[in-house]
């Protein structure tokens, strides 16, 4: 055999490895598929707590005479209970595992819902709200984390949007249910999804990413044979994660403080920014509220959340298939353009009906900008932060970052749920006003600042995010 056969034959076995990886790349597997719909399980129970308090309000209200500001306290404690799991998610995930994290989280989940489905008085109603907010504070770092460690890059956007997905699948449910089940029993039904996850976990293996760094490499292989199929050849990507590990533990350990070194000021900005925008632009009170909404606008309660609930799942849907053809960036600037349009709409409406104008219309209009606005905010705001935050922060800062990113989303959701109803009844054009200019200038701060990362490496995205300050 001569030299150049010899070339030939290594260049042919070559490649024939590189089509072998990028096959067992592209695969998606039973094991795959299944793991993240466990995941989004804790998803959906995030989605039935935000529906809960929209569909509660009235027969809570009559039931146990609370005021309208005791209200506010116990929709808005959710979100202050989600600050407080946000704070600890980075550490517990790291500490117990990802699946142990969504098994704690579910202990505070159920206790939560039983708390208020028994309540008797104000007390019991803000604990339960508060323990259901602490577990989908944990929740809300841990889903997109595990989804984004066990899934193929190929589709890891689309598979993490469907976190997204499954919010707006429970929130749609209570928006239906919601309107012929008394509100204990509503509480009871949210149950449901969390013994389903419960049960499930034990079937799911753990983030092999995890595993690699706990330093069990023979566990870890396990695990990313599982996931990848018996017939995958795992050993490069198994390869990949101990080196990047090993790097890692040679590396200091990172400590809250790191993430303010210069070099990590662009991906502070863009997941703080994007947490930010996400809430203050009134997404967690309309969600919450979204009866009081239709009340002041005039259109009936029950028929406004039946339209929504149908709606914001093939929204949500839609978001899933476009996040990985349209890309990040473009998504995003659609989604806060038609929020933007849609909060004007809204204050437009409300400003008509206070001059005495357009009174038969408004009712109409009310509902077409909240159904519109909401659509718009579950085809990609909702959800594209999330995936974004867990792309742009390297593995030494990540438990950090996500703390830090996750408390400050939490921290804007308490402050938009728990003044929503008082800047309702305040002004109700003024509030969405508000809300339009918040939107304005996201589209601005995305269009400048956020980058595109569909279909590119974790390890390119924070480069490229480093040497932008360079």
């Amino acid at each position: 055999m001569t030299m150049s056969e010899n070339q030939r034959n290594l260049e042919a076995g070559l490649l024939l490895n590189k089509n072998r990886n990028d096959i067992n790349e592209c695969r998606i597997t039973v094991a795959v598929l299944f793991s993240t719909f466990v995941a989004v399980c804790g998803s959906f129970c995030f989605g039935c707590a935000a529906g809960y308090s929209s569909m509660a309000q009235t027969g809570i209200i009559n039931d146990l005479g609370l005021s309208v500001a005791q209200y506010s306290m116990f929709g808005s404690s959710m979100t202050f209970g989600g600050m407080f799991g946000a704070i600890f998610s980075g550490k517990v995930a790291d500490l117990i595992g990802r699946k142990g994290t969504m098994w704690f989280g579910q202990v505070f989940c159920i206790a939560g819902w039983l708390a208020i489905a028994f309540a008797q008085n104000t007390i019991w109603l803000d604990a339960g709200r508060f323990s259901t907010g602490f577990a989908v504070g944990l929740f809300s770092y841990v889903i997109p984390v595990y989804i984004a460690e066990i899934t193929p890059k190929h589709v890891r956007g689309a598979f993490v949007f469907a976190n997204q997905l499954m919010q707006s699948c429970g929130c749609s449910l209570f928006y239906v249910i919601g309107n012929f089940i008394h509100w204990r029993n509503l509480a009871l039904i949210g149950l449901i999804p969390c013994i389903l996850q419960v049960v499930t976990l034990f079937f799911i293996p753990e983030s092999p990413r995890l595993l690699g760094k706990w330093g069990r490499e023979k566990e870890c292989r396990a695990s990313l044979q599982l996931l990848r199929g018996d017939d995958a050849d795992v050993s490069e990507e198994a390869n990949t994660i101990k080196e990047t590990m090993a790097l890692f533990d040679q590396g200091p350990k990172s400590k809250i403080m790191d993430l303010f070194q210069r070099r990590y000021a662009p991906s502070l900005v863009i997941g703080v920014g994007l947490m930010l925008l996400q809430q203050l632009s009134g997404s967690s009170g309309i969600m919450f509220y979204v009866g009081s909404v239709f009340d002041k606008g005039g259109f009936p309660k029950s028929i406004g959340s039946m339209i929504l609930a149908v709606i914001m799942i093939p929204k949500s849907i839609l978001g899933v298939i476009l996040v990985e053809k349209m890309g990040r960036r473009p998504l995003l600037l659609a989604s806060t353009t038609g929020m933007c349009l849609f909060s004007l709409f809204l204050a437009f409406s409300f400003s008509f009906r206070s001059y005495g104008m357009l009174d038969e219309l408004t009712p109409i209009f009310t509902c077409i900008g909240v159904v519109g606005f909401l659509s718009s905010f579950a085809i990609g705001m909702g959800g594209l932060p999330w995936i974004i935050m867990s792309e742009i922060f390297p593995m030494n800062v990540k438990v950090s970052a996500g703390t830090l990113v996750t408390l400050a989303n939490w921290s804007f959701s308490w402050i938009v749920a728990f003044a929503y109803n008082f800047m309702i009844e305040w002004n109700a054009s003024g509030t969405f006003l508000i809300f339009f200019s918040i939107c304005a200038a996201g589209i601005a701060f995305i269009y400048a600042m956020v980058p595109e990362t569909k279909g590119r490496t974790l390890e390119d995205i924070q480069a490229s995010l480093t040497d932008f300050v360079q």
